[in-house]
């Protein structure tokens, strides 16, 4: 497949960082494409995720934005473009290298993606089991620390089909949380929650970064969220990264179409296609 010079967009993202002294990157994409079909769903996007950082991916229903992460969790090969986490190009690794790779990466679905045969208990304590060899008492201290973390311990006996929505989100943040991920991923996460809960969900992430730390990558198209959890702000719009910057500056950016996605507005040119 033949590729083009990355957008403009693209590049400023490079400059931004230069200029501004941004942290280093734990995870970089560098001009990727993907295609499905005759559907182009990247289009030569390039951008960084900040160590230590909260980005926040924002663009409208459709864009790309699931698909972006799924190439970082190394779930998808690009067409074309380079993909590094840590540093190490995921693609030039032997698959077992990869995969030990992805030990370091904690991801929260948008559902959960809860085990529905396991009660919660046994769904945090699941990666531990599986990828590590610590024993059944050494596990229980870390799933207990975790459910009380994101405030479910008494919930630790109860199957997924059995607690709230909410709650599924926070047992799947957990899970996510018990290898002491470097990176952490988040696919829309406030999908299918109501205002207050969705608002709950953005504290505890905040509180959960700023005592582990580690980089941060959060899938969404809901503003209020962006607003409250970033630290950065990058804006994908028909599989390019239109946007890249700190998040108060991002919320200030008189480009036509940041402007108008940030706002809500109806002006402007996104549309209903």
């Amino acid at each position: 497949m033949s590729t083009t010079r990355p957008s403009t967009a693209d590049r400023a993202t490079v400059e931004f960082a230069k200029n501004q002294g941004l942290p280093g990157y734990s995870v970089e994409l560098k001009n990727v494409y993907k295609a499905f079909g005759a559907s182009q769903v990247l289009n030569g996007v390039s951008v960084g995720f900040a160590e230590n950082a909260i980005t926040t991916v924002l663009g409208p229903s459709g864009t790309g934005k699931s698909v972006l992460l799924k190439h970082v969790m190394g779930l998808l090969e690009p067409d074309a473009g380079d993909i590094s986490v840590f540093g190490q190009d995921i693609w030039d690794l032997k698959q077992k290298d990869r995969y030990e790779l992805r030990k370091r990466c904690g991801v929260l679905f948008q559902d959960g993606a809860l085990f529905g045969s396991m009660n919660i208990y046994d769904n945090v304590a699941f990666p531990l089991r599986k990828h590590t060899d610590k024993t059944e008492d050494e596990i229980h201290d870390i799933v207990v620390a975790r459910l009380r973390e994101v405030g479910l311990e008494q919930a630790a006996s109860k199957a997924p089909g059995e607690i709230s929505g909410g709650m599924r989100k926070r047992a799947g943040f957990a899970r996510a949380l018990v290898l002491n991920p470097e990176l952490v991923m988040f696919d829309e996460p406030d999908s299918g929650l109501d205002p207050v809960r969705t608002s709950l969900l953005c504290d505890l992430i905040l509180e959960i970064h700023k005592h582990h730390g580690g980089s941060y990558v959060v899938i969404t198209h809901d503003i209020a969220s962006a607003r409250k959890v970033s630290d950065y702000v990058a804006v994908l719009w028909r599989g390019r990264i239109v946007y890249y910057g700190a998040a108060k500056e991002a919320f200030e950016c008189p480009d036509p179409f940041v402007q108008q996605f940030l706002s809500g507005s109806s002006s402007g040119p996104l549309g209903m296609d």
